[in-house]
Order: C-alpha cells, then sequence, then structure tokens
C-alpha cells in the first residue's frame, strides 16, 4: 500500500476554464431564472387584482 503523507491527501484542486459550452449554459441558466421571476411577480399581480375583484363583486347584490 502507498504510503500516504500530509500533501497526498488533501490536494487543492485547481478550477478549470469555463469552456464556452458552459459561458452559454450559464447565461441562459441566468436568463431563465429571471423570466420564472417576472412570470411570478406578474402571477402574483395578477391573482392579488382577481382576489380583489372577487371580494368587491360579493359585497354587492347583483341585478
Amino acid at each position: 500500500m502507498a504510503k500516504l503523507i500530509k500533501t497526498s491527501v488533501f490536494r487543492t484542486q485547481i478550477p478549470k476554464a469555463e469552456t464556452s459550452m458552459d459561458k452559454t449554459s450559464r447565461i441562459v441558466r441566468n436568463m431563465l431564472d429571471e423570466e420564472a421571476e417576472q412570470r411570478q411577480v406578474k402571477i402574483d399581480r395578477l391573482r392579488k387584482a382577481r382576489l380583489e375583484k372577487e371580494a368587491n363583486t360579493q359585497g354587492k347584490p347583483s341585478a
């Protein structure tokens, strides 16, 4: 069995350079996350408006 020393067990990993595919994937992922966040904000706003409208129409008698 090979003799282990401190430097051979816990070596620091040299970070790999980001490839063009990694860069593209990161940018697209960020774009999708931003779009999803904007969509959720819009859904929340519309849901709140709908609930307020329903609350206002329930109080009024229909003709």
